[in-house]
């Protein structure tokens, strides 16, 4: 394989293909039986880190609401330019509608896009978090070092900034109607390099007024009365602001911040260490001692608390990651009762009605790319819901003989009967095309060039005829390599109306990269 990833994007050099069956129905092995309910062996009673894709890619819109793996639209503004021509990815060639409907996204006139502008970098002497962005019709919004800006979306300039009185530590990845959302931020700056300052603050932020709108703490619980909770991720369901850690976790309403419920150890020894967004909430849970640890998936009320169903996960099955909530699908790892990890990653639909198991799709490591992560129960990417279906990006793979012409596909598969469907978008000769989410029953995702010259581009994969259409090609009008960046540790990618957004999730010490590119905060190409 090449020794050089290209510059950017998902193309990180990958471990050699391993030989195994084709693109085929994955059957059930004995160990993912969903009769299994006994406890797991114990993998740990923390979540760990895991390495993760060096882009990631997020989901964003302006003036939407993200549900789950889905998009919805709160005023839709189609028709507001003159360059565009019918909605993307809506041939009708296949014969057949998307379950979710016609997309919002139009198709430019002139898919060639130039850089709007760029964010520097802060200066830092360590490395800071900076993870989350966000849009609405007006503003992007990045965190940046004890802060979050808001930048006008067409030219840059900042409109606002929020300064926060520690660093950032964690953002929701969903926004409500009118544009807000939360956040998890540390109560003070650390007084020097070595110090650790934990996040225990939780707020809702306006991202059209760039206001901080209320921000709460909470102790007791699992916690000592007298110590503040720390918290690892935070997200949102509709006026509902969950933030979650290793100790247990808490809520509070969007709108006025009025405390719902804070950590609780029920006779089970159970914990919320983790909640999933969006149109329902659903919490993961850590019950009984060490030596029998289980887990499992809550559908619950966004106000009490109450568990509208429950899901416990098969046997040495441990660290689920919520990928949607509406429909629920989770993920986990398998642990032996050696304490090894299974090389498939499998993904179970679940009722959220009822909690039972509708299904169970296995994920091999060395067919699908798939970036979920111990330590982040919202933390997967490159996955995405949508159309009663999940979607996957394969590895990338050989085409012929020459050892650099590669490629790969995204495909789907049946949420209710857990095979393949007919889905496979291929990406083109020497590119790579990941998800990043759904706008109505159509596909957005990203697609750039695998060791080689050429454009990041955005496209729409029909829902009906599953055929991609470039919606944004970045690098072609003009000479723009000197404007372009590079991203030190990964991006998150935001597209929506003629504009692509990418950002980095962690800043540090400045760098020259091994392109001549510079690093930046962020990186926004337009088509308008």
């Amino acid at each position: 394989m090449a020794q050089q990833p290209p510059p950017g994007g998902f193309g990180a050099p990958l471990p050699p293909q391993q030989q195994g069956p084709g693109y085929g129905y994955p059957q059930w092995p004995p160990s993912l039986q969903p009769q299994a309910h006994t406890p797991p062996p114990g993998p740990g009673d923390r979540r760990k880190p895991t390495t993760r894709m060096r882009i990631v890619i997020a989901a964003a819109v302006a003036t939407v609401l993200i549900v789950g793996g889905g998009v919805w639209y709160a005023n839709g503004d189609g028709e507001r330019r003159n360059d565009v021509r019918g909605s993307a990815g809506t041939d009708g060639k296949s014969g057949r509608e998307a379950a979710d409907g016609p997309g919002g996204e139009r198709v430019p006139t002139d898919t060639r896009s130039e850089v709007a502008f760029a964010l520097p970098v802060p200066v830092v002497t360590t490395d800071v978090k900076v993870a989350g962005s966000w849009l609405t019709d007006t503003v992007y919004v990045k965190p940046g070092v004890a802060s979050i800006s808001g930048y006008d979306i067409a030219d840059g300039t900042r409109l606002w900034t929020i300064a926060l009185p520690g660093q950032l530590c964690a953002a929701s990845h969903h926004t409500s109607k009118d544009n807000r959302t939360a956040i998890a931020f540390e109560a003070t700056k650390p007084r020097t390099t070595k110090d650790t300052v934990p996040c225990t603050e939780v707020g809702a932020i306006d991202l059209t007024k760039g206001k901080l709108l209320w921000s709460r703490s909470v102790s007791g619980g699992t916690a000592a009365d007298d110590q503040k909770v720390r918290f690892d991720e935070v997200t949102l369901s509709g006026n509902t602001v969950a933030a979650s850690g290793d100790k247990g976790g808490a809520a509070w309403g969007l709108t006025d911040g009025r405390e719902l419920w804070k950590p609780q150890l029920n006779a089970e020894k159970c914990a919320d260490v983790g909640y999933g967004g969006g149109e329902t909430l659903a919490a993961v849970r850590r019950c009984g001692p060490y030596e029998s640890l289980y887990w499992e998936v809550q559908n619950i009320n966004t106000a009490t608390r109450e568990p509208i169903s429950t899901f416990r996960m098969p046997t040495g099955f441990a660290y689920p990651s919520i990928v949607s909530t509406r429909p629920l699908v989770v993920t986990a790892k398998l642990f032996s009762a050696s304490g090894d990890v299974s090389d498939s990653r499998d993904f179970f639909s679940i009722d959220e009605k009822t909690g039972k198991l509708k299904t169970i799709i296995p994920a091999p490591r060395d067919r699908y790319v798939v970036d979920c992560t111990f330590d982040e129960v919202e933390g997967c990417r490159g996955v995405v819901v949508g159309n009663d279906r999940i979607y996957f990006p394969t590895e990338e793979h050989q085409v012929g003989t020459e050892e650099f012409v590669r490629t790969n596909e995204i495909v789907s598969f049946d949420l209710t009967t857990g095979k393949p469907t007919s889905d496979k978008a291929d990406a083109g000769v020497r590119h790579a095309m990941y998800p990043l989410r759904m706008d109505g029953g159509n596909l957005i995702a990203y697609r750039e060039p695998v060791f080689g010259e050429g454009s990041k581009q955005i496209v729409s994969i029909g829902g009906d005829s599953f055929t991609p259409v470039t919606l944004l090609a970045s690098h072609v009008r003009g000479s723009t390599h000197d404007t372009e960046c590079a991203f030190s540790y990964g991006a998150e990618i935001l597209y929506t109306h003629g504009r692509m957004f990418m950002s980095d999730g962690m800043i540090g010490k400045p760098r020259k990269t091994s392109t001549g590119e510079r690093t930046c905060l962020a990186l926004a190409y337009t088509t308008v």
